[in-house]
């Protein structure tokens, strides 16, 4: 089984999950760093996220939602379970203010946590340029939808690249904070709420996170589409019969498990996350999957070839070569224009990650929840002479 190692060599990026070990451990250990400071963080100097590639410009919405028939799992003192959502939609160009990357304290925590002593500022990774507005006008017509799901210890806007990229091809997206989980989570009284389970993984291990992120998700689907009053203003937008999920790491190894708890779910993305909690035995009732991993130098996870022999619907799985286990989100992309390095053996850049991400991740919904063939998704492209298939 997988594990994540809980150091990182001397001037690694630290900012998201230290590669995967090939190593039986049943814990999903908490990575932090011995990070060198070989990063000085320049002044006046923040990164802007690559553009979104679709038709439409993209709005932003944040939705507070509160499950007040779920105690919050890790702190059942705090009460009924909170989530913080970020909702990205096809908007109508020129309407909306510029949407923020993230809250100074959720910053400020995640680098208290992965970076303890850089110099890199939270202020920095706030200022981070996005391409989506906030009270952006709505574009007509119904749209599917897609969740999205961080890694574990990671905030969800590590995956907003990803999130606006979508939306500008016509997709409605529900980005997911799960408190405690995360380095931080701001809410709407200003109080960033940090992570309960780093320190203490949940007994039972890691598969439990991922059986309490279902929970998250189909409490999501509900607000958004499964009340008379749904909780967001423009839920009139989403088709509830074409839903999809996504997710990095341990959020990607959720949507497995989503799928497998929800059927309302039809397809799904996992982007380089240990299958802690299997894939049922009977598989995910036909419904297609897409797995999306970093080279593991030859090896391979043993959840995910477990999950490809009982998965019995329409499957890939994708290797990107030169990529490493933060490839699949926002932060090499950060941590460029900072200075900080890549781990070693990563030869993919930043915005060239981000692309082929945004490039494999459409293609698969595109296909699975509009009907639309994706030539991209048949075999090797001369476009991504990265990327090798699985058989």
């Amino acid at each position: 089984m997988n594990r994540i190692r809980r150091t990182a060599a001397a001037a690694v990026l630290a900012l998201v999950l230290p590669l995967p070990v090939i190593a039986a451990a049943p814990a999903l250990a908490v990575p932090t760093s011995t990070f060198a400071h070989s990063a000085t963080a320049p002044e006046a100097v923040h990164a802007d996220l690559p553009r979104p590639t679709g038709q439409y410009a993209v709005g932003r919405e944040i939705l507070h939602l509160v499950d007040k028939d779920r105690p919050d799992p890790w702190v059942p003192s705090a009460g009924p379970r909170q989530l913080m959502v970020s909702m990205y939609y096809p908007a109508r160009p020129g309407t909306g203010g510029p949407a923020p990357y993230m809250t100074l304290g959720a910053a400020q925590a995640m680098l208290d946590l992965k970076l303890p002593g850089t110099t890199v500022t939270a202020e920095q990774l706030t200022e981070t340029r996005t391409w989506s507005h906030t009270d952006a006008r709505p574009q007509p017509g119904r749209y599917p939808l897609v969740l999205l799901s961080p890694g574990f210890t990671m905030p969800r806007t590590e995956l907003t690249s990803l999130a606006e990229d979508l939306a500008s091809r016509g997709y409605v997206v529900a980005l997911v904070d799960h408190t405690y989980e995360n380095a931080g989570t701001t809410f709407p009284d200003g109080k960033t709420l940090t992570c309960a389970i780093c320190d203490t993984p949940p007994a039972g291990g890691p598969g439990v996170i991922e059986q309490s992120r279902a929970k998250d998700m189909s409490f999501v689907i509900d607000e958004l589409t499964g009340h008379h009053q749904p909780a967001w203003k423009y839920a009139h937008m989403i088709d509830p019969g074409r839903i999809g999920m996504a997710g990095h790491s341990i959020g990607g190894a959720a949507a497995s498990t989503t799928m497998a708890a929800d059927k309302r779910v039809l397809a799904g993305v996992n982007l380089d996350g240990t299958m802690f909690e299997p894939v049922p035995a009977a598989g995910l009732g036909g419904r297609p999957f897409l797995m999306v991993n970093h080279d593991l130098g030859g090896e391979q996870d043993p959840s995910w070839v477990d999950a490809w022999a009982k998965l019995d619907g329409w499957k890939r799985w994708i290797t990107v070569a030169g990529s490493n286990h933060g490839s699949f989100t926002d932060i090499p992309v950060l941590a460029e224009k900072v200075g900080i390095p890549s781990p070693p053996g990563t030869t993919i850049g930043a915005e060239r990650s981000v692309q082929l991400t945004r490039s494999y991740v459409a293609a698969f919904f595109d296909q699975q929840l509009r009907g639309i063939p994706q030539p991209l998704l048949d075999g090797p492209s001369s476009a991504f002479p990265e990327v090798s298939f699985h058989h």
